[in-house]
């Protein structure tokens, strides 16, 4: 996905028009939060087939594979389908990945906290409309709208996730989020958890499939981009503000994770910026 931001409706109609459409399990380049105010989805994502009715939220990270069938319930369906980058959301990002990191679907309870969640969406629609949208606006209301899904959390989800390796990784990302900025080693998050690299590594690579120093470098380079997008700080004040001593260095890493040097994606986005 080029933008930084996308946001639509799924309606009624579109999901009758997919009825007999084949769907086969894919990957994003990008983060997907759905707004299910009615209807159901079919949704296989890790390992595992389930049919959530709405009212649910269902979160999909960048390079999970899924198959999702949005359906018809009561014969409605109305979804709000919202795709962003994770650089859009770096300050929020890794708290969505701790928090649907093994389970990306919630049914959400209460009518009026979706009554809230759709008002939300509907504000990001309409400035996402406007000749210039101010992504500013867009993502205060994205903020806004993942803090109260958090608010709304069921009573039961405690109980649902009582697992001590999901306790576990939670735990890292809660250390990773207060520390990620720091040189600081693998044994560092390792001594925290009171456990072995080779133990936090096995538990990373059984949540997210990816081990722990894929995961600090991933959460580094998200701000990295952040600072790129919304700062005017120099490469090297980047680089040196996440931990990276040297300038070259920082920038090797930046381009062999995502395909380019820092400049180049700062020249990139803010074009698409002043689109």
């Amino acid at each position: 996905m080029e933008q930084l931001f996308k946001i639509f409706r799924f309606t009624t109609e579109d999901a009758k028009a997919l009825e007999d459409e084949s769907i086969e399990p894919h990957i994003h380049d990008f983060e997907e939060l759905i707004i299910g105010n009615k209807g159901k989805i079919s949704h296989f994502i890790d390992f595992d087939d389930e049919t959530v009715y709405a009212p649910f939220v269902t979160f999909v990270t960048q390079g999970k594979p899924h198959k999702l069938r949005p359906q018809t319930h009561n014969d409605e369906c109305d979804l709000w389908v919202v795709r962003f980058r994770s650089e859009f959301m770096s300050e929020t990002i890794f708290k969505l990945y701790g928090y649907f990191h093994n389970r990306a679907n919630i049914t959400l309870p209460t009518n009026r906290c979706f009554n809230r969640l759709s008002s939300l969406c509907e504000m990001m629609y309409d400035e996402i409309q406007q000749t210039n949208p101010n992504l500013s606006i867009i993502r205060q209301l994205l903020t806004t709208l993942i803090t109260m899904v958090y608010n709304e959390k069921p009573e039961n989800l405690e109980l649902e996730t009582d697992n001590a390796h999901s306790q576990t990784y939670a735990n890292f990302l809660h250390i990773l989020e207060e520390n990620f900025r720091r040189p600081v080693k693998i044994s560092f998050y390792a001594e925290k958890l009171f456990m072995s690299e080779r133990n936090l590594n096995l538990i990373c690579q059984e949540v997210m499939q990816q081990s722990v120093g894929e995961i600090i470098e991933t959460r580094k380079l998200t701000e990295a981009k952040n600072l790129l997008i919304n700062t005017n700080k120099t490469i090297a004040e980047i680089g040196f503000e996440l931990g990276y001593n040297e300038k070259a260095y920082f920038s090797k890493v930046f381009k062999r994770k995502t395909g380019q040097t820092p400049t180049a994606f700062r020249n990139e986005m803010k074009q698409l910026i002043s689109e």
